[in-house]
């Protein structure tokens, strides 16, 4: 009990710091814009890397090791360990649109800005977008999407809401990923609703003031979806403390409370699926097929201009001097192989969550959209291998010999499926026992398996 005493102190004393130090927080997210700035525009007007090209000595390289490397694959990461903490204390995007929001014309947020299926949207465009200019290769698209980005946080931020960060809310193209990855994290600000409610019958601590800038409502908040754990609203009236809870409580506990199709979507289609397909592509025998396939049906009746011509390279990656050049056929069977792969991987995990839907009870959307959640942990351990692959091959590229990688990227498959399978049970237990439950359970581990099938040809396939 001392030791679980201890923790739980040492916990709400550092969400207290954050709530004391906001002004050193924002020195270091303007070193961190400083950063990003020179990482995402310098490289574009520099030529292109040859072959004597390292980390260490040309920072084109260099910037394509941090962001691609480094920052994605940790910041996924870091979301199942310390939820959105990278959000509130340190995304550069998020900073600069609270920043310019400041002085901005503080307009009333559009009805259309809040449409709950933009998350999905933005997250399968960008992803799909950042494959046809090959954003993880060349820095020029890496400003388009990185810096357009940017410029769309600033916008949004001048235009809309006041000292809020109203495009991380709703338009940010990882706040879906980011969202469902933050419930699995071990600590979260718990709302104390005794206390809460004691402070407002003038009872206890007076309240500090303070902005909630990405728009939760705090009064009410449950887990960690929304919460950018910047630490400011930490103590207030006494009922607001960064806590310790079970990785597995937000979704078995509150999501089932909060059934949302659109974050469905995003799991089954946008990182089971459009993310499997933007992976494997470029190594896929079946994507060289498909283009053969079209390619000899083109040149059979005639039709020659999709294999002769190009496009800028902000529309499909074209860059003759590398001998990387995409034609309107590569971007068209691009495309199709992506939209294939999202709808036959999600298709299939759909109607296994729908049949574990089914054993566990008559049908409701609220117990299929809470069963899909327990999917979470292979969802976003797929992406977290996905990209993490670009950090092992910038690596070999540096010369690491890293035979251990295979190792690692089964175990962390295997732990995110069994973390999977136990989410299923807990949830399935909810509305069904025994048979039932167990038959839930196995048809969500087999969706996971569909999961798991997908990486294993990307990997070892």
């Amino acid at each position: 009990m001392r030791a679980a005493s201890a923790t739980e102190g040492w916990t709400q004393s550092a969400g207290h710091w954050l709530q004391r130090h906001q002004r050193a927080i924002r020195r270091v997210q303007w070193g961190i814009v400083a950063a990003y700035i020179v990482l995402v525009a310098v490289p574009a007007f520099l030529p292109l890397p040859d072959r004597t090209a390292h980390v260490w000595n040309n920072l084109t390289v260099f910037a394509q090791f941090v962001f691609w490397g480094i920052w994605w694959p940790f910041v996924l990461l870091s979301m199942i360990v310390v939820g959105r903490a990278w959000c509130g204390l340190f995304c550069p995007e998020g900073a600069l649109s609270e920043i310019v929001s400041h002085r901005g014309r503080g307009l009333a947020i559009p009805h259309w800005m809040k449409w709950a299926g933009w998350p999905f949207v933005a997250f399968a465009c960008t992803t799909i977008y950042g494959q046809m200019v090959s954003v993880y290769q060349y820095p020029r698209p890496v400003l388009v999407i990185l810096g357009g980005s940017t410029l769309g946080a600033i916008a949004v931020g001048y235009l809309y809401g006041r000292n809020k960060r109203v495009w991380c809310r709703y338009l940010c193209p990882v706040n879906g990923v980011f969202a469902l990855l933050s419930k699995l994290a071990p600590f979260h600000f718990r709302v104390d609703q005794t206390a809460w409610r004691a402070s407002q019958a003038g009872i206890g601590e007076a309240p500090h003031a303070f902005n909630c800038a990405p728009l939760v409502p705090v009064r009410t908040m449950r887990g960690g979806t929304d919460c950018h754990m910047c630490g400011r609203c930490s103590g207030f009236r006494g009922a607001i403390e960064l806590s310790r809870r079970s990785p597995n409580d937000e979704i078995v506990n509150v999501a089932g409370d909060r059934p949302d199709p659109w974050q469905s979507a995003l799991i089954l289609f946008g990182l089971m699926g459009v993310a499997f397909g933007a992976f494997h592509w470029t190594g896929s025998s079946w994507f060289v097929w498909a283009k053969q396939m079209a390619a000899e049906w083109l040149v059979e009746h005639d039709i020659l201009w999709p294999l002769e011509h190009a496009a800028p390279w902000w529309l499909l990656t074209n860059y003759p001097a590398n001998n990387d050049v995409m034609t309107i056929l590569d971007g068209a069977v691009l495309l199709a192989y992506i939209g294939a792969a999202a709808v036959a991987v999600g298709g299939l995990a759909t109607s296994l969550v729908a049949l574990a839907t089914r054993f566990s009870g008559r049908w409701s959307w609220a117990r299929f959209h809470h069963l899909t959640q327990s999917l979470v942990p292979l969802a976003g351990c797929g992406v977290f291998l996905g990209l993490s692959a670009l950090t092992v091959t910038l690596l070999r590229a540096e010369g690491f010999d890293l035979p251990w990688v295979g190792i690692a990227r089964a175990a962390f498959l295997a732990g995110a499926t069994a973390w999977c399978v136990w989410l299923a049970w807990r949830i399935a237990g909810r509305s069904a026992h025994g048979l039932a439950r167990a038959g839930a359970t196995l048809a969500v581990a087999a969706a996971a398996l569909v999961g798991d099938a997908s990486w294993t040809f990307l990997f070892w396939g």
